[in-house]
């Protein structure tokens, strides 16, 4: 198994080296990667045996719902067919070309395009689905139907998915998918895999019902403190053109499109202002005011250092050491220093600086968008455009103005390092007047916990209502879905576990400070076609309270390598988080797998194949076996050590770090748009 997680990791940064075909063709779809899983399948059948798993029969069925899905990918490896197929509008097709080999195929039957069209989300240009009307015949039956986004066609066996068109919207081209045998298999391992998940849980004989009876974990021996922190924000006056506030404000409330969506303008200055300066207001001047006074006077704004650089490069090839630099500064004369810099990095797009210019040449643009006049699109002048009612135009607005994660991360974190010192000072003290003071501070600390549940939830739910959709289409997006299930799991947990009250403010705390410093999509946007599934929601959903939990003993794990150095091993706290550990190890663990499984399904549904060896899935089947590595206590026997056991569930986080972030940002893929 250590060999499989090095050798699968090892692949994807072959792949993000070499390209896609090259692992394709030398690691994933070769003899010798499938014996690999055969090998480890025989030996994991011989353990089966060995450990008498036929007296629990929970543990059984799920060990072998896992041979039976390896069963089913071998049988797809043998005998599936994955290919395209082009049609044009009036032509009969009858055949379709393999992916693989390039071989042109038979098909039992014939098909013609009759019309390609792309649908829109109302008054935008974004599109919402792709669709082709085709019509198939099979011997003298003749029939009429679509293919489109999230709805396949089956036909005698094969698959077709919609995959994309020609420019001329013509022609079309569908994804053919061939699998009779393995596809059926595979989902009846998904199947059992989950029934027995839940057999597991509620089997009385099973460690997870028997952890979760434990007399340790029956106690409650932690408490916390709460300290509220006042903050004051203090703005600058500035000599600028700029509207005034009152025309600001008012100009707040103008409906525009913008992003494929009518918004209120305070939402399109907002993220210009943003995008360009790196936060939502300049120098005390609201959004408003800036893009005002863009428009009103551009030849005195050029001259303001409002662009800001990341790039150190950058900075140093242009001679600036500030980072945030003026409109002029990029031109000399009519030269725009940043072309003149991009003819030299062009061939090495993975380059720092190339990085840099095309950051800041983004900023330029909508600088030039905006002096243009095509940034801008009033819904007034926009007749086939239909306006957004005025509770959704002051929902958003108040969305807007209340920096919900801001807030959110910068309490969640004071209060969690304040009562994390605290539970360590509080383990010393134990007269009756120390322990009646303490459970005063645990009664306001749950009060805080609720305080901020509610918040958060408060200001989801507000983004769900704008955006028309559940928020957890981008990286942005499922972080705040992550501080949610966090803080949700805190509330349930903390009257039987008072220390998790600590853990859910350090968790959100951090995972709201990752997004607000990353600033990963913040902008509301409508679903792209793909991703306008059901079935999305419950993949994402169950992988954040996946991560959620694992970085409950990510904490936990913390906590208790603290109690060992100070007082032993043996320690009753140190105990009590270890069980604690192993008891949120099963639920997480299964909804870490089921989310994989579900995705696998959505794939399948989306584009045709259920597995695809994309870099996110490979790091999450990583991240699914290192931590199921956590249960075999009786065959590695430093995990009952509570050092080793803490240590080991600490460094198993870092896969899921490198599954949510380095994926993203480091080797791309099919699931880079998630970040």
């Amino acid at each position: 198994m250590v060999a499989l997680i090095l050798l699968l990791g090892t692949a994807t940064f072959i792949e993000q080296a070499k390209g896609t075909s090259f692992v394709s063709q030398h690691i994933y779809h070769t003899l010798w990667f499938c014996g690999f899983w055969g090998l480890i399948a025989l030996l994991a059948t011989i353990a089966l045996i060995r450990r008498t798993l036929w007296r629990r029969l929970p543990l059984l069925f799920l060990h072998g719902a896992f041979l039976i899905i390896l069963g089913g990918a071998l049988l797809t490896f043998i005998w599936g067919k994955q290919g395209v197929m082009h049609l044009r509008s009036g032509m009969l097709v009858d055949n379709y070309q393999l992916m693989e080999t390039g071989e042109i195929h038979p098909l039992p039957f014939t098909l013609t395009l009759d019309t390609f069209l792309i649908e829109h989300y109302p008054g935008t240009d974004a599109p919402s689905d792709y669709i082709s009307r085709v019509t198939y015949q099979t011997g003298e039956s003749t029939v009429q139907t679509t293919v489109s986004m999230n709805h396949i066609l089956k036909l005698h066996g094969y698959r077709l998915y919609q995959s994309s068109f020609d420019e001329d919207q013509q022609g079309s081209w569908l994804m053919v998918n061939y699998d009779p045998w393995g596809t059926g298999v595979t989902y009846f391992g998904y199947i059992l895999l989950g029934l027995s998940m839940i057999w597991t849980l509620l089997s009385k004989k099973e460690e997870f019902y028997k952890l979760l009876h434990h007399p340790l974990l029956k106690k409650s021996g932690l408490f916390v403190w709460l300290l509220a922190s006042v903050l004051t924000v203090q703005a600058q006056t500035r000599t600028l053109p700029v509207l005034n506030r009152n025309q600001a404000d008012s100009l707040s409330r103008v409906q525009v499109v913008y992003q494929d969506r009518v918004v209120p303008f305070n939402t399109l200055a907002r993220d210009f202002v943003q995008k360009i300066y790196g936060r939502p207001s300049y120098h005390g001047f609201t959004a408003e005011q800036v893009v005002g006074g863009w428009l009103l006077s551009p030849d005195v704004w050029k001259k303001e250092p409002f662009i800001k650089v990341k790039s150190a490069a950058l900075l140093k090839e242009l001679g600036l050491s500030d980072k945030y630099i003026t409109l002029e500064q990029l031109y000399e004369s009519d030269t725009y220093r940043l072309q003149t810099l991009w003819t030299s990095v062009q061939n090495e797009p993975q380059n720092q600086l190339a990085k840099g210019i095309l950051e800041v040449d983004e900023k330029v643009g909508l600088i030039k968008m905006l002096e243009s006049g095509t940034l801008i699109k009033p819904v007034a002048e926009m007749p086939h455009v239909q306006p957004i009612s005025h509770t959704r135009l002051l929902a958003e607005l108040g969305y807007n103005r209340i920096p919900f994660t801001k807030i959110l991360f910068m309490a969640c974190l004071t209060l969690g390092f304040l009562s994390f010192f605290w539970m360590l000072y509080k383990g010393t003290k134990k007269s009756p007047s120390e322990i009646s003071s303490s459970n005063t501070i645990e009664t306001l600390f749950r009060i805080a916990l609720w305080i901020a549940l509610l918040f958060h939830l408060a200001g989801y739910l507000l983004r769900w209502y704008i955006g028309g959709r559940i928020p957890l289409s981008n990286g942005y997006e499922t972080m705040q879905f992550m501080a949610l299930t966090t803080l949700v799991l805190a509330v349930l947990l903390q009257r039987r576990f008072p220390f998790t009250i600590t853990f859910g403010f350090l968790l959100t705390g951090f995972t709201l400070l990752v997004s607000y410093l990353g600033q990963m999509n913040p902008q509301i946007t409508p679903l792209m076609p793909v991703l306008a599934s059901p079935l999305l929601s419950s993949h994402v959903s169950v992988i954040m309270i996946a991560y959620a939990l694992l970085a409950f003993t990510l904490f936990n794990g913390l906590l208790a390598l603290v109690h060992i150095r100070l007082h032993g091993a043996d320690d009753p706290r140190v105990m009590q988080l270890t069980l604690f550990s192993r008891l949120l190890l099963y639920p997480a663990v299964f909804f870490l797998g089921a989310g994989i499984f579900l995705g696998a399904v959505w794939a399948n549904v989306s584009w045709g194949s259920y597995w695809s060896w994309d870099p996110k899935e490979v790091w999450a089947l990583i991240t699914f076996l290192i931590y199921s590595a956590a249960f075999h206590r009786q065959s590695l026997s430093w995990l009952r050590n509570p050092k080793w056991f803490h240590l080991y569930m600490i460094l198993g986080f870092l896969a899921i770090l490198m599954t949510y972030f380095g994926v993203n940002y480091v080797l791309g893929g099919m699931h880079s748009y998630a970040g």
